[in-house]
């Protein structure tokens, strides 16, 4: 599956970037990944129990085709898969990192608000 080529219309950047890592699941694999280094169909499920077995296949394949991950399968049993992020899906690591870090502030401000809500009453 090829991306789509943007022509640079308003946007373009945004698109671009978005392409690869917009939805609930894509990024926060990303972010698991920037952690653990490694993951394993089994970690994913742990790290993210709200996903469902179908849309995690469907991420990580997703990610592979993209050249965001390598997928290397061990020959064993049981059977082994590991995930792994390429230099090009490493190269997301300052935008990952500003989406963790918008998300912590908001968090904290939406803690901060409850908690002041809350006492002033």
């Amino acid at each position: 599956m090829e991306r789509k080529k943007y022509d640079c219309a308003v946007g373009c950047p945004v698109e671009s970037t978005l392409q690869f890592v917009a939805g609930k699941w894509k990024s926060v694999i990303l972010y698991r990944l920037f952690q653990e280094r490694v993951g394993r169909y089994s970690d994913f499920k742990r790290w993210l129990p709200g996903i469902s077995e179908r849309m995690l296949a469907r991420q990580l394949h997703e990610l592979v085709l993209d050249g965001l991950l390598t997928k290397k399968v061990y020959v064993e049993m049981p059977p082994r898969t590991e995930y792994r992020l390429t230099p090009f899906g490493q190269s997301l690591w300052p935008v990952i990192t500003a989406m963790a870090a918008w998300g912590q502030h908001y968090n904290q401000s939406q803690t901060g608000a409850t908690s002041a809500d809350a006492s002033a009453k």
